[in-house]
């Protein structure tokens, strides 16, 4: 008989180390970056600009990253309510949306995994974008976008996620 699964079996063990220790010795506040967008609006490399950026900032950063106390998630996450309940998780303003807010034709000219062209020949169904919807950010920290036509490099756009941060005192214990 499989006990996987069965909360009778799993019991809570306290960390000695409390969180605001942990965010003092660190000089840092832990928070979830969640980056939402159509796929191709480049998410993923704005999660790795952003990594290199935090661990840039020095050895306090690189362990900090290490512990997992900011954790960036880079996904489509079309729906507001599943953005919402994962908010709904995280107390204190702790969650940090960020609105990759790309035009679907800049992200189907992309294309990096040929999957837009996969749904427009009728190959993959319910591909957000396409056939199924994308329901924007209401009230995101962050929207990212064109700048006179232009797409910001990821260096400019992990600038800015690290700057709101800087700014609303997550760098910082």
């Amino acid at each position: 008989m499989s006990t996987v699964g069965n909360p009778a079996n799993i019991f809570w063990h306290e960390n000695p180390v409390r969180k605001v220790e942990r965010e003092k010795l660190l000089n840092q506040q832990g928070c979830v970056v969640w980056i939402t967008g159509l796929s191709g609006s480049g998410k993923s490399t704005l999660a790795c600009s952003l990594g290199r950026e935090l661990q840039s900032r020095g050895e306090v950063a690189n362990l900090f990253a290490d512990a997992g106390l900011i954790c960036i998630a880079s996904l489509i996450s079309p729906y507001r309510k599943d953005r919402d309940a994962c908010r709904a998780l995280l107390p204190d303003k702790k969650f940090i949306e960020v609105f990759m807010n790309m035009p679907l034709q800049l992200c189907e000219d992309r294309d990096p995994k040929g999957l837009y062209k996969l749904a427009r020949e009728g190959k993959i169904k319910g591909f957000t974008g396409i056939d199924d919807p994308y329901e924007p950010p209401l009230n995101c920290e962050i929207e990212l976008q064109l700048k006179d036509g232009v797409v910001p490099t990821p260096h400019e756009m992990a600038g800015q996620v690290v700057s709101y941060m800087e700014n609303e005192g997550f760098l910082e214990a």
